[in-house]
């Protein structure tokens, strides 16, 4: 039998060196070294093995006569979730859920346990809180959970062993950053632990057919700790975001080999919970100031779902030699381009004032259809000219100062109906294709080419 030496792997990119450092070569995090003492390496193969025996294993099925199960997807009790998910979970999957510390989601699991509870039998796994500190949270959001059963424990085997004796449809890790193997020398949260406890549970899903909810912790970036291999060995991936400052929270996916990931689930953090938010435009606006410069509304599609939220532009005179620019909601790198579009096709000098640049709601717009509507607060601000109440604006801006088209206008156009926008300026592109269309009674499509249209179009405010 063959020992192995010891070696040192970092705990956030799993890099491996047989001597310890305080700081790592490959992601340049320090003090994440940590000392992992292999299990002896067995140096014979088995006499099986040897004798030229096939090993007994899965049989190869041919795939004509594979059927769809009638009940492959069961939904969750929350909306917002499966809709992220693609209208439930999948059975028999395994869903990596990450966010920050005290974001939500340890109170967003217990209230799936009260919805999956009532069709099946559910178990949750926590290796962050005791039994007492789980029913009093639970009591607290008003949880009793029929068929809910509570484990306190961190090793995986005892985990596994107590699944098969409760056969559970439903289980829940929280987190998989505290589980660990007994059969490997390294301690809980290592790259080797993480691995090995995730490939026992998504073995034990693939085969009994259970679908499990692993929590993971995110890292100072914003990143899921532990190795990458691990988002890829799940089945979906969902981030939940939102400022803690903020009542929003936001699901959205990263992964999902069952369904899109274009589609974000909207919640509200209140005393009582997580409740959903069926409608987020129609909160994002609200409290919304009126006649007030550096304000406009835009519509950024979420996957199939329009949002309409607000930007908020404020440019004020610096006493700095370099002017600040801060961007919280859009991403920084777009708005100093959107600015330097600005500066050189109109000639506005922001080379002279600081910017900020806000979201409400604490919500994020990526895609870049938001770039007319953030233009248009950053021009109003500047000149101090208030645009129309009922204004909403959307559309992409190149760097010659052109707007081009983007999609979804039709739905875009739609939601801003709805929630009593009048005035909807967009691209000539998209307003070609749209002119013909009906919406409610007076509903004004102006179509722009380019941000001296919409520089004219707020001059005539004046």
């Amino acid at each position: 039998m063959k020992t192995s030496r010891s070696y040192y792997e970092c705990t956030e990119c799993g890099y491996r060196t047989p001597k310890w450092m305080g700081k790592c070569p490959s992601c340049g995090q320090y003090s994440t070294m940590e000392e992992v003492r292999p299990e002896p390496e067995e140096a014979p193969m088995s006499k099986n093995r040897a004798k030229g025996v096939r090993p007994m294993g899965n049989k190869a099925q041919k795939f004509d006569r594979n059927e769809m199960p009638a009940y492959i997807r069961t939904e969750t009790g929350v909306g917002e979730l499966d809709r992220v998910l693609g209208g439930g979970i999948v059975n028999g999957s395994v869903v990596l859920l990450a966010g920050e510390p005290g974001i939500g989601k340890s109170t967003l699991l217990l209230q799936i346990c009260e919805a999956l509870s009532k069709k099946k039998k559910v178990l949750y796994v926590s290796g962050e809180e005791s039994d007492s500190q789980l029913r009093y949270r639970a009591k607290r959001l008003g949880i009793t959970g029929e068929n809910l059963y509570l484990l306190t424990e961190t090793e995986v085997d005892s985990i596994i062993g107590e699944t098969e004796e409760v056969a559970p449809a439903f289980v829940i890790i929280d987190s998989i950053q505290t589980m660990y193997c007994d059969s490997i020398a390294s301690t809980a949260g290592s790259v080797t632990q993480i691995k090995e406890s995730a490939m026992r549970f998504i073995s034990i899903a693939k085969n009994k057919g259970i679908s499990i909810l692993i929590v993971g912790h995110v890292t100072k970036d914003g990143s899921i700790a532990g190795p990458k291999v691990l988002e890829h060995m799940v089945d979906a991936v969902l981030s939940f975001e939102g400022d803690k400052q903020h009542i929003f929270r936001v699901i959205r996916a990263v992964k999902n080999r069952y369904g899109s990931t274009n589609e974000i689930g909207v919640f509200e953090m209140t005393e009582s919970g997580l409740s959903e938010v069926a409608n987020p435009s129609e909160m994002l606006l609200s409290g919304r100031p009126v006649d007030s410069s550096g304000n406009c509304a835009v519509c950024t599609m979420e996957g199939t779902r329009p949002i309409i939220t607000e930007i908020q532009a404020l440019v004020a005179s610096t006493s700095f030699p370099t002017p600040r620019r801060t961007a919280d909601g859009v991403d920084y790198n777009r708005v100093c381009l959107i600015i330097a579009v600005l500066e050189k096709r109109l000639g506005l000098r922001f080379n002279m004032s600081d910017v900020y640049l806000n979201v409400i709601g604490g919500m994020r717009l990526d895609e870049n259809a938001s770039d007319l509507a953030v233009a248009l607060a950053l021009i109003s601000s500047y000149k101090d000219i208030a645009l129309s109440d009922d204004l909403i604006a959307f559309g992409e801006i190149g760097l010659a100062g052109e707007c081009r088209a983007v999609s979804s206008a039709d739905l875009r156009v739609g939601e801003a109906a709805k929630l009593g926008f009048r005035t909807v300026m967009l691209p000539k592109r998209n307003y070609e294709r749209l002119k013909d269309r009906k919406y409610a009674d007076g509903v004004k499509l102006i179509p722009v080419s380019g941000i001296f249209d919409a520089l004219a179009a707020i001059a005539s405010k004046k």
